[in-house]
């Protein structure tokens, strides 16, 4: 793929992320957040940090299985824009929700432990926005990065648990995410298992 097409790709994804955020406030300006408008947003934003997240899983066996190694381009952004999409949700819940109280936040993630599982796929994000720069992968090598980078599985299974515990009733969404996951993360250990697997020597034939 040649590197104007993937600049172009670049800002399509660059683009059509902010389009949920842009299509919220134009909503919420106009009043047509429904009955629970906070709700309605924190919903939202949560909503598109595990649809990024999983998007962001999803690149390296698409990219394996395709062999359209252009796709590796799109994973910073799209995981950048999870981690944009996570504190906006929390963002939106402490401050609509809690009315910036930290007691009163404090006070209700020891109430919901979904709270504190969801905050705890937050802040492994942290690291992984810090790190997303080129200069960071060179500070911290390859193989540093690549293991501090698989905090994203950590994200992105806290993530699909605090989605499924704070639904009370209609859990089809959250399974859907669950298998979708469950797919991405048996790939990459089948793929694991595969590379460890031994290669047999090859026979050498003993002279006659």
């Amino acid at each position: 793929m040649k590197e104007n097409d993937i600049q172009y790709a670049k800002l399509l994804v660059l683009v059509n992320g902010a389009v949920p955020l842009a299509i919220l406030a134009w909503d919420a300006a106009h009043h047509q957040l429904g009955a629970n408008p906070q709700n309605f947003a924190i919903l939202t934003t949560g909503m598109m940090t595990l649809i990024f997240l999983i998007l962001t899983m999803a690149v390296t066996p698409l990219r394996k299985v395709t062999g359209w190694n252009w796709l590796a381009n799109l994973r910073r952004m799209l995981g950048l824009y999870a981690f944009f999409y996570g504190c906006a949700h929390f963002l939106l819940f402490f401050g609509l929700d809690r009315g910036f109280s930290v007691s009163s936040t404090l006070s209700e993630m020891a109430k919901r432990t979904y709270l504190v599982i969801g905050s705890i796929a937050l802040i492994v994000m942290i690291p992984l926005a810090v790190t997303s720069t080129n200069a960071m992968i060179k500070r911290l090598g390859g193989k540093r990065w690549r293991a501090l980078h698989r905090l994203a599985y950590v994200a992105a299974i806290c993530g699909v648990i605090h989605y499924y515990m704070q639904v009370k009733a209609d859990v089809r969404q959250p399974l859907v995410f669950a298998a979708v996951l469950t797919v991405l993360l048996g790939y990459r250990v089948v793929e694991y298992l595969r590379q460890r697997k031994p290669v047999p020597a090859p026979v050498v034939a003993k002279p006659k």
